[in-house]
């Protein structure tokens, strides 16, 4: 009897022992990239693989990794059992192109179709046949021969319309209704599930470029379901998405995961001792990314999520609050990429002017800037001008002859400089030089006066969000919980605000009383403002030329609106545009534009102590920044701003004595800045649209500024 209760704990103790060790063959055959493709290449058995049947010399059984502790005599007796280890869940590391086609076509073949080249610098080439075609793969191994063969396989199996749909296909788009032209019957069932197989039906994979045309799949991250065969016109192709909370994977372990061994470099270090800011980079497939924070452990994390991004198009943070709202109309970019592209360039550029920060003028609360791409390569982007401030003038400042400026907010001051980079290139279109005339951003309009070329877009950057409606309901950064404005009808929301004179912040309309008279602000009535949050919802109507420029060119609206900091997409899409979104009688130019909402990944901290009193700016082409005392709108010295009605309006006359011919506005003779200003009808027509669809929403009316402030001329 005890013999028998003897070798019945003797079997279970190998069953034990023999199931361990399959989930630990399992694991590494999971894990490890050479022994599964050695494997699958070599025609070794199911079984074998899953370390079934294998006889060892001491007699025991299994795919065991050692035998059994020595002078057992081979037994498992529970005195000398081996300790059961605890099976740690390591990394699952991607699946190259070579066993995620082996899933979907078991049993392939690759045959050894030429060797070329010196003996010390081979050329192999493999080919594979998939459904009846050959696919020819080189490579200076056979085993990367046959890895680039497997690559061209499996790219054939999903076939697009054209390139740019491609391009998204391959993991650098956030969905992508799937083109499948092919004939649906040649394909098997298993590459309609998600590229699953049948042993791990729980594991889905993607099709994904990972920077050097090889593929991956991650088989722990949770993908959307592909779907079956019925329905594959609808079902967009398999990206990855955001990681389960609970996975409790940082970006910065999922990154090593997917390439592993990377190195983070310390960039920098700036800031005051109570406001620290750390920068860390990482290379990842020829590429640096940078991420910044409070301390080098959230800067390193940044700079990961950054390479998931852009790379990977893949996003921890799926808060709805914190994504980003795509344009209408042609999107030649990722929105995320684009985003965080726009904003290191401008706080580039501004590092730049102000000596890596050091200045006494890079102290600010607000930095905004105009970046322009030219096509779908963010690399080839251009900051067109940058600018800081917070605050307007005061109302005993005003100036009647158009030399001070009335808002110095910096987003207000970034679209000033614009308007300013706007003349220079049609004075370059106009030029006598072949080549100032061709690096002019404009070209003829066949409805009379000019038009931007194709495909020129420009970006507006602001560190924060602007001023208003965006940002009173968005005092903080969107947590993880923010699942959006909880509250969208309340009364309060989408209002017209004004800012105050000699402060900051905003106040609500009154409906009362909208205009302001030139003797009641010098006798002391506090000069009102419009919000920056309502002046960008303008320029989505009327457009960022201006009533002056729209004498020369059609409306020209911003492709995207991108913040470094209190992002709500919820808050922000209702104070561009959504407020505004009946609005009716537009002239036929001009539209109710809808950009690009966005976030960036690396939320630029609060810049804490006191607003600076003084703004700066600075347009391509100036050899440094200009200060103006935001009280006066003038610089320390008295003098006028490059950037003032007057000056604005000198380089309008003369561009109009050269243009008479093919204004789209006909003018006799100018007589002051405000007449020109009227005769603008379309404009004002667009205008007078928009600040009725305010009052129709019920949100108040426009506040607008003493009428004497442009009734100034000036001789040509």
């Amino acid at each position: 009897m005890a013999e028998e209760r003897s070798s019945v704990r003797q079997t279970r103790s190998q069953q034990k022992y023999f199931a361990m060790d399959v989930d630990e063959e399992e694991n590494m055959s999971s894990c490890s990239t050479d022994v599964k493709e050695n494997r699958n290449l070599d025609n070794v058995s199911s079984k074998e693989a899953l370390g079934e049947g294998v006889q060892l010399p001491n007699g025991g059984s299994g795919s065991r990794k050692r035998p059994l502790e020595e002078g057992n005599n081979g037994h498992s007796h529970s005195k000398f059992r081996a300790k059961k280890r605890k099976k740690t869940p390591g990394p699952v590391l991607p699946k190259n192109a070579l066993m995620q086609l082996n899933e979907i076509k078991p049993g392939l073949q690759y045959k050894l179709l030429s060797q070329t080249g010196p003996v010390h610098a081979p050329v192999f080439v493999m080919t594979v046949e998939v459904n009846g075609q050959l696919f020819e793969g080189s490579g200076p191994t056979k085993k990367k021969a046959k890895l680039n063969a497997a690559e061209k396989a499996l790219r054939s199996f999903v076939q697009f319309p054209n390139a740019s749909e491609a391009h998204m296909a391959m993991g650098r788009t956030l969905t992508v209704n799937t083109d499948f032209t092919s004939d649906q019957a040649d394909f098997p069932d298993t590459l309609f599930n998600g590229f699953e197989t049948p042993a791990q039906a729980d594991v889905a994979y993607y099709l994904g470029s990972n920077g050097n045309g090889s593929f991956n799949s991650i088989g722990d991250y949770p993908l959307p379901s592909s779907g079956g065969p019925d329905n594959l016109s609808q079902s967009p192709l398999p990206v990855p998405s955001a990681f389960a909370p609970s996975s409790g994977k940082n970006s910065v372990m999922i990154l090593n995961e997917l390439r592993p061994g990377l190195k983070y470099d310390f960039v920098s270090e700036s800031g005051e001792s109570h406001a620290k800011n750390f920068v860390m980079s990482v290379t990842v497939d020829g590429q640096t990314f940078e991420g910044s924070g409070r301390n080098k452990k959230l800067a390193k994390a940044r700079a990961a999520q950054a390479a998931l991004s852009s790379l990977f198009n893949m996003q921890l943070d799926q808060t709805p609050s914190r994504q980003p709202i795509p344009r209408e109309g042609l999107q030649l970019h990722l929105p995320q990429v684009l985003a965080d592209s726009v904003s290191r360039l401008v706080v580039d550029k501004f590092s730049e002017l102000t000596d890596n920060f050091t200045s006494p003028h890079a102290r600010r609360k607000v930095l905004a800037g105009v970046v322009m791409t030219t096509g779908t390569d963010v690399k080839d982007a251009e900051v067109i001008c940058v600018s800081t401030g917070t605050k307007c003038i005061n109302g005993e400042y005003m100036s009647d002859r158009g030399l001070a400026l009335n808002d110095c907010h910096a987003e207000i001051i970034a679209r000033r400089s614009l308007i300013r980079y706007l003349y220079t290139q049609l004075e370059y279109f106009l030029s006598s030089n072949k080549e100032d005339q061709q690096k002019s951003i404009f070209i003829r309009c066949e409805r009379g006066g000019y038009k931007l070329k194709d495909n020129v877009q420009f970006h507006l950057y602001i560190s924060t969000s602007p001023c208003g409606d965006a940002r009173i309901f968005s005092p903080h950064e969107a947590g993880m919980e923010d699942q959006g404005d909880r509250h969208p009808n309340r009364k309060a929301r989408g209002q017209l605000r004004t800012k105050i004179e000699s402060g900051e912040g905003t106040i609500p309309v009154r409906s009362s009383n909208t205009i302001q008279t030139w003797d009641g602000v010098l006798q002391g009535e506090r000069l009102l403002t419009m919000s920056c949050s309502d002046k960008i919802a303008r320029w989505n109507v009327v457009g960022i030329q201006g009533s002056l420029m729209n004498y020369f060119t059609e409306p020209i609206y911003f492709s995207s609106i991108i913040l470094g900091s209190l992002y709500h997409a919820d808050h922000l899409s209702r104070a561009m545009y959504q407020r505004i979104a009946d609005i009716e009688d537009l002239p036929q130019s001009f539209t109710l534009n809808k950009p690009l909402l966005s976030g960036i990944s690396n939320a630029e901290a609060r810049q804490p102590g006191k607003a600076p009193n003084f703004s700066v700016n600075w347009t391509v082409g100036d050899q440094a920044l200009e200060v103006i005392n935001a009280t006066t709108g003038k610089d320390d010295m008295g003098r006028a701003s490059r950037l003032c009605k007057h000056v604005l309006y000198s380089r309008w006359i003369r561009l109009q004595s050269k243009l008479l011919s093919s204004l789209r506005i006909k003018l006799s003779k100018p007589s002051s800045y405000y007449e020109v200003k009227q005769a603008a009808t379309e404009y004002h027509s667009a205008k007078q649209a928009l600040i009725k669809a305010f009052h129709k929403a019920g949100l108040g009316a426009w506040v607008k500024k003493p009428i004497e402030q442009d009734q100034f001329s000036q001789s040509p």
